[in-house]
């Protein structure tokens, strides 16, 4: 039992710091990348970043009913008003995490565990357009109630849904709108204009239920876009899940322990998905 024990340790070790490199590989590619796009990138002032966004805000608000004064008072704190790394290299202005059903590449950053996944975006307009699909879900849906100017509600029901841990997180949002004056691009809307918004929203929200313990639960890596050794010679690859297979049938296969697998993986349980793609050591 104590040999089987030493041996997991050691792998978990190894599976470590070969998983730390390829995180730091593959953000330097994200990187290389961002700064080919925008070689000249130019630190923000929180006025630049207000002046630079709030179309896009004002246009996610007239579409869901989101203040634009919250949407930029997020990114604001979220972003450092977009100076980030997480906002210079993957255009990431709200802290969105990787999910089973993102598409894109990842950008990797200790947040609440180490080496985070969170998602790269094209660019930062898809980053606030993803905000207002995050907020698209059960949990928030008493805040699409509100009039789309009633920033200090809105502000005081993110913290009761749970967006942030923060205790202070309402107060600090409503300081930054008040502060920079943020409330002068909320617009008020008629009683039929609410309802129509509403209905629309609602209908997005009630479909979204379903399926949103799997489109927003966050994963450890890009589903398709894992970080990958560059050398060819590291012991760490993965598995793709397929149908029949079981934890004890993929373990059996790389000669490792169902406990050893569900360790790499993080696992709480032995249910595993078709498609899902599982980290093992050869």
């Amino acid at each position: 039992m104590k040999k089987n024990t030493l041996i997991l340790a050691i792998a978990i070790l190894f599976f470590s710091a070969c998983k730390s490199r390829q995180y730091s590989r593959n953000n330097k590619q994200i990187e290389k990348a961002a700064n080919k796009e925008n070689p000249n990138f130019t630190t923000y002032t929180t006025l630049t970043y207000i002046d630079t966004f709030k179309a896009v805000a004002i246009e996610e608000m007239n579409a869901y009913g989101i203040p634009a004064s919250i949407t930029l008072a997020q990114g604001i704190l979220e972003s450092g008003s977009g100076n980030s790394s997480l906002a210079k290299y993957a255009n990431n202005h709200f802290g969105i995490k990787c999910t089973s059903e993102w598409k894109g590449k990842a950008y990797y950053r200790d947040d609440d565990q180490n080496n985070d996944c969170f998602r790269v975006y094209k660019d930062a307009r898809e980053s606030y357009k993803d905000h207002s699909e995050f907020l698209k879900r059960k949990r928030y849906s008493f805040l699409f109630e509100l009039d789309k100017n009633d920033y200090k509600n809105w502000a005081q029901g993110l913290k009761t849904a749970g967006y942030a841990t923060n205790p202070k997180y309402p107060e600090l949002l409503i300081t930054v709108i008040e502060k920079y004056k943020l409330y002068l691009y909320d617009q008020p809307e008629s009683e039929s204009e609410k309802i129509s918004r509403e209905d629309r929203v609602f209908t997005e929200i009630n479909a979204n239920i379903p399926v949103e313990k799997k489109k927003f639960t966050p994963v450890d890596v890009a589903p398709k876009d894992p970080p990958t050794s560059s050398t060819g010679t590291s012991t760490e690859s993965y598995y793709t899940v397929k149908q029949g297979d079981t934890l004890f049938k993929i373990a059996q296969q790389y000669k490792l322990t169902v406990d050893e697998l569900k360790t790499l993986n993080k696992l709480n349980d032995n249910n595993i998905k078709i498609g899902q793609k599982l980290l093992i050591v050869k």
